[in-house]
């Protein structure tokens, strides 16, 4: 049997219980020219709060009665005579929360686990990966010796950022919440400096620092804390808008910023980014960052819980702040 988390109703604030329902179906058949595919694990990111709502944006909201939408990877267990993917083959593409997916294969990539372990292709090698490569090399324009700041630092998004941006000779200061996050950013990852959001005083911390200032800051979390970094812009910098996780259950309107005048004073710029607008380069980043990996100087860190019936709980571990690196499910049963 297939089980599936349905979106049932649209949440105001967090999500809970009524959000999704899990149902077990049968598994599904593929027709001509489709796979089977078995689920592994899937990809849980803070964007799928911003797709449960009924509104604009950069993708079609999930719709009531759909699988909850979700990156996922696993392996092609039937085809019908599909043109490209046999049976053993590992495929990572939008596949929902459940356990099997039937596919035409459009969106859906062959990967080969033998080289990095499945949950890696959905998070460094993934979206998260993509995101961060794209938006602080081809957004952000960052150069040797600019000072860049960071926020959602410890996370699948922000932890990668930090490290790009070290690769790429930049003095990088990270913010996240907790000692333990910070330690991390310094001592394994190799930030220069880290703020702990949950216990220091934002623009106290930011002098000591930042204290000439920050030529980027790629934003994850908005709210109070992009605020903050608009103080220390200098002149030209560039804020990449990649999220608002602070903003995201909100039952009254988004906080926006107050200190937006300091783009002027500094002729600075601030845009968003969506990584969907660079897909034709994912191979080329995913090449990249690869041989990073190997050279010791990119590393991936995944927090795996497991169950589909486990969905809620794990999913919450996005906004409350109990977890490191990348978020991924496990489907497949032990």
């Amino acid at each position: 049997m297939n089980k599936q988390l349905i979106f049932k109703q649209r949440p105001v604030g967090m999500p809970n219980k009524d959000t999704w329902a899990l149902e077990t179906n049968e598994i599904p058949e593929p027709g001509e020219g489709e796979v089977l595919i078995e689920h592994h694990y899937i990809s849980l990111d803070p964007a799928m709060r911003g797709w449960m709502n009924d509104m604009k944006s950069y993708i079609p909201p999930v719709q009531i009665g759909e699988v909850m939408r979700a990156g996922s990877i696993g392996m092609v267990v039937k085809s019908n005579n599909h043109p490209m993917f046999n049976v053993g083959d590992c495929l990572t593409g939008w596949g929902g929360v459940q356990q099997y997916v039937v596919s035409n294969g459009e969106n859906w990539y062959k990967v080969d686990p033998n080289l990095a372990p499945m949950p890696t292709y959905i998070g460094t090698l993934g979206m998260p990966g993509m995101t961060a490569y794209f938006g602080i090399l081809q957004e952000a324009r960052i150069k040797e010796g600019d000072i860049v700041l960071v926020s959602g630092a410890a996370g699948a998004v922000g932890s990668i950022v930090g490290q790009i941006a070290k690769i790429k000779g930049c003095h990088v200061i990270g913010i996240a919440g907790g000692e333990a996050k910070c330690k991390y950013l310094k001592e394994e990852l190799g930030f220069d400096g880290a703020i702990d959001y949950k216990s220091e005083n934002l623009a106290t911390a930011l002098k000591r620092e930042c204290p000439k200032g920050i030529d980027v800051y790629f934003d994850n979390v908005g709210g109070d804390i992009l605020d903050a970094a608009l103080t220390r812009l200098r002149m030209r910098a560039r804020i990449i808008i990649c999220g608002a996780i602070s903003q995201y259950n909100n039952k009254t309107n988004v906080q926006g910023p107050k200190n937006y005048l300091s783009l002027l004073v500094n002729r600075a710029s601030m845009q968003g980014m969506v990584v969907l607008d660079y897909a034709k380069d994912y191979g080329k980043a995913a090449q990249e960052m690869g041989m990073w990996m190997m050279q010791g100087k990119l590393k991936s860190k995944e927090d795996i819980y497991q169950g589909i019936e486990n969905f809620q709980q794990t999913y919450e571990r996005l906004f409350n702040g109990d977890k490191m690196g990348k978020l991924v499910l496990k489907v497949l049963e032990d």
